[in-house]
This record gives structure tokens, C-alpha cells and sequence, in this order.
């Protein structure tokens, strides 16, 4: 019967990281939930089936779970994502922003767009040196009614993101917008492609460094919390 249950929290565990690309590591120095944001992140609209995509409404519960849980210690968030819903990335980075827990982000291949907030909402950032991350203004598709509340709010929108970036990260606002709003910079289009080393420089990423740094940093805040929930103990 023992056995049984073992195969089957195991085929859980193989579920999980197949549908939400997460995964719980024990270990003595802690236990550490990862979670990937992938591809684009996916707002109120299904996107088509051949697209690789992060629903919120699986991460949202899973980050209450996460801090909640007796059983987790911290998380790393590893994104590789080309951006997507504006609502639904920020939904996720206000969630990571307001955990108490030890969270700590890895930008590998690129971190773009609605990828910023959720690159830097966490305690402690990282960026490989060949990862990307482009900063460009709010856009949307489809039908937009042609009118100045149409643009205010865009406007409202993009504050909102810089608000958000600059108070999460060590960039000044108006660093970020001046990269937000260049022109010359990428072919038909307005903004800025920051690669790993030019991304810590500006302040918007904490560490230039690969899995091993970001584990490091981690195990290092676990430690932390455990010392200080000891002698609070005491």
C-alpha cells in the first residue's frame, strides 16, 4: 500500500511538470518550488493550441499554495517568455511581489514586454548573459475605438507598469521610459532590447549569473528566515 502511494504522488509529480512546467526539489537546504513562465502569457482569450502559453488561472492558485504551504521554503521563477496579457503578467507579479516567502527569478533566452514586471517582482533577479529583454510601450491588436480615452488609458496602463517596474527593481522611471519610448533602436518598432549585462547596469535586473547563482541566492534567504523564525522561537 506504501508502495502504491509513493508510485502515485510520483506520477503527480511527472503530471505537474508536464502541465504547469513546475517542479518541488528537497533537499537539506530547503525545499524549493520552480515554476516557469513560458511562452506568452495567457489573458482572458484561449490562445490557439499550437501556441505555448502560461494561464494565470493555474499560477494564481499555485502561488497561494506555494506561500501557504509547510512544505515549500521559497521559489524560483524561471521565465523564457515573448510577453503577452498585460492583465494577466501583472496579476502574477503582484502575486510574487506580495509573498513573503524567498523568491528569486532567472531570465533564460528572453524576458520581454509584460515579461519585465514578472522578471523583477520577485526578492533577488538574475540574468544570463545571452538572455534578452525588450522594453517597449503598451500596444494592443485587434479593433481599437479611435478615441482620446482610448489613448489616456494606454497612458494610465503604462504608468502603471513603470510604477511597478521601478519600485520592484533598481531602475530609475526615467531610465526605463527613456528605453521604453526609443526610437532607433529596433526595425519598425519603438522601444529597447537589453541583453544580460546592459540589463543589470541600467538596475532593472539584480545579478548577471546562471541556475547555480540563482540556487545560491536562495538557499542563502532560506537560511535566513530559518535563523530568524529560530530566535523568534526563543
Amino acid at each position: 500500500m506504501h508502495n502504491n502511494n509513493n508510485a502515485e504522488t510520483k506520477k503527480e509529480e511527472r503530471e505537474q511538470i508536464v502541465e504547469l512546467g513546475s517542479d518541488i526539489t528537497k533537499s537539506e537546504k530547503g525545499n524549493i518550488y520552480t515554476l516557469t513562465i513560458i511562452g506568452q502569457v495567457e489573458g482572458h482569450q484561449v490562445l490557439p493550441e499550437n501556441a505555448k502559453t502560461t494561464k494565470y488561472e493555474h499560477v494564481l492558485p499555485l502561488l497561494a499554495g506555494i506561500e501557504e504551504s509547510d512544505e515549500t521554503d521559497g521559489l524560483l521563477l524561471l521565465l523564457n517568455t515573448v510577453g503577452g496579457d498585460i492583465e494577466a503578467g501583472l496579476a502574477i507579479a503582484e502575486m510574487v511581489a506580495g509573498m513573503k516567502k524567498p523568491t528569486v527569478s532567472l531570465v533564460l533566452g528572453g524576458g520581454h514586454s509584460i515579461g519585465i514586471p514578472l522578471a523583477v517582482c520577485t526578492k533577488k533577479s538574475f540574468i544570463t548573459p545571452t538572455a534578452s529583454m525588450t522594453v517597449h510601450p503598451v500596444r494592443m491588436t485587434g479593433l481599437v475605438v479611435g478615441a482620446p480615452q482610448t489613448f489616456r488609458y494606454f497612458q494610465r496602463i503604462q504608468e502603471q507598469i513603470a510604477d511597478f517596474v521601478t519600485e520592484n527593481s533598481g531602475i530609475s522611471k526615467k531610465q526605463f521610459e527613456k528605453y521604453m519610448m526609443a526610437t532607433g533602436e529596433m526595425a519598425t518598432d519603438v522601444g529597447t532590447i537589453l541583453y544580460g549585462k546592459e540589463a543589470v547596469s541600467s538596475g532593472l535586473i539584480d545579478h548577471l549569473g546562471g541556475l547555480s547563482d540563482a540556487l545560491d541566492a536562495l538557499h542563502k534567504m532560506i537560511a535566513e528566515n530559518k535563523k530568524e523564525k529560530e530566535a523568534y522561537n526563543h
